[in-house]
């Protein structure tokens, strides 16, 4: 089947030091750009990560030091790579709950202003645990018949992402071949932020989605605990929620 799309689609996977957004860093990525007459561009580039690959990184990705050594630091490809997504929807398998919020990381220590609002994410291991709950190995071989080789490289995996996408809207009927409604569906929640710290309810409006203030409108919790402002200005969290948090508290003024 081919995907309806009305703009192009960006299908990637990261490979990482480790699965902390805010200290780990990218150490590969692997793109493939599917546009709206069905054509794709792939590629992939290693990249630098500044620090040391742990050892626990490498025995799954299979990426040492001395493979990135010479390669470019994410600061001198980012405004490369935001150019490439610029545009697109955004597709991964459990994207929205790690690569996209890694990605936004990197961009924002980069200094590159991606606006991540724009682009709708279409997260397949969402649409894949909401039919039958497994993971892209399992995915592979379930909807596309074949073994995944070369699994945790992100040429392969990209590459499986996007072929268990084609192959899941050929089986399930009911699920909607279009951007929109698959980014719908493959959302667990209405996020505010990148990483769904803060989400939105029924009213539209911005509420807590973690700790005590769990539930609470974000508005609720800046006017009776001042407090909270500043621990999540100088906490370790990820820039886009510090940013937004700001936009709300300047609004309330």
């Amino acid at each position: 089947m081919k995907l309806k799309l009305t703009k192009p689609v960006m299908f990637f996977d990261l490979e990482t030091t480790g699965t902390n957004i805010l200290h780990d860093r990218i150490v590969e990525m692997s793109m493939i750009k599917v546009y709206p007459d069905g054509h794709e561009e792939e590629r992939t580039i290693r990249i630098n990560p500044g620090m040391h690959i742990p050892e626990e990184a490498s025995s799954i990705h299979h990426i040492f030091d001395e493979d990135v050594a010479d390669k470019p630091a994410f600061k001198q490809v980012a405004t490369q790579l935001a150019k490439s997504f610029e545009g697109c929807d955004i597709a991964g398998f459990n994207s929205n709950k790690f690569d996209i919020p890694m990605l936004a990381e990197e961009f924002a220590r980069a200094g590159v202003d991606f606006d991540f609002s724009r682009p709708r994410f279409i997260d397949v291991q969402t649409i894949f645990h909401k039919k039958e709950q497994r993971t892209l190995t399992a995915a592979y071989r379930f909807y596309c018949d074949k073994e995944l080789e070369g699994a945790h490289s992100a040429n392969a995996d990209t590459r499986a992402t996007y072929e268990v996408l084609m192959a899941q809207l050929d089986r399930y009927d009911d699920l909607p071949n279009d951007m929109e409604q698959l980014s719908a569906y493959s959302s667990q929640n209405n996020n505010v932020d990148i990483m769904g710290r803060m989400i939105y309810d029924d009213q539209h409006r911005e509420v807590i989605n973690f700790g005590k203030y769990k539930g609470v409108l974000v508005t609720e919790v800046l006017k009776k605990d001042p407090g909270y402002f500043s621990w999540i200005q100088q906490g370790d969290f990820p820039s886009d929620m510090k940013r937004i948090m700001m936009a709300i508290k300047l609004r309330m003024r």
